[in-house]
């Protein structure tokens, strides 16, 4: 049986269920913020885990696909040597896995921030699906939305 699960976890198939399974995760940061689920099962390490546990499967697989992880190193040594990374699917997969964990922490973070600050759900749902489709810009939308709403700038909070 495990033989059976291991061989349907293939890095396509493992990259659809991350895509399928992240988005309730995302639905409740934008729709819900405010509900009890919220708070215990998207903002807090629930996700996280789960998304570090398919890492962990997808360097076991690779691992036993001898794939050569000090290659890993090349991508500090120029875009073209990124680029080359990126074209082996199990890299892609790591950086898949790395960008949406990011991002969710990131989304239950804004969230946080909003109910400490009392700030509308509906306005902090603009950010939250910036940051889910292009992390950097959700987190800057959001900062701005802040310092108007507190009407102060901090920037290290």
């Amino acid at each position: 049986m495990i033989e059976q699960i291991y061989n349907y976890f293939t890095i396509e198939m493992l990259y659809f269920w991350v895509n399928l399974g992240i988005l309730p995760f995302w639905i409740i940061l934008i729709f819900f913020p405010q509900s009890h689920i919220c708070r215990y099962f998207v903002s807090s390490i629930f996700p996280i885990f789960i998304l570090s546990g398919t890492y962990i499967f997808v360097i076991y697989k690779s691992f036993l696909g001898s794939y050569n992880f000090i290659e890993n190193f090349n991508l500090y040594l120029g875009i073209n040597n990124l680029l080359n990374l990126f074209t082996n699917k199990s890299f892609l997969m790591f950086f898949w896995i790395h960008f949406v964990s990011i991002n969710l922490f990131v989304g239950g973070w804004i969230v946080k921030e909003s109910i400490k600050f009392s700030m509308n759900k509906v306005l902090i749902a603009f950010p939250l699906i910036l940051t889910y489709l292009i992390g950097p810009l959700g987190i800057f939308l959001f900062w701005l939305i802040k310092i108007f709403h507190s009407k102060s700038i901090t920037l290290y909070d």
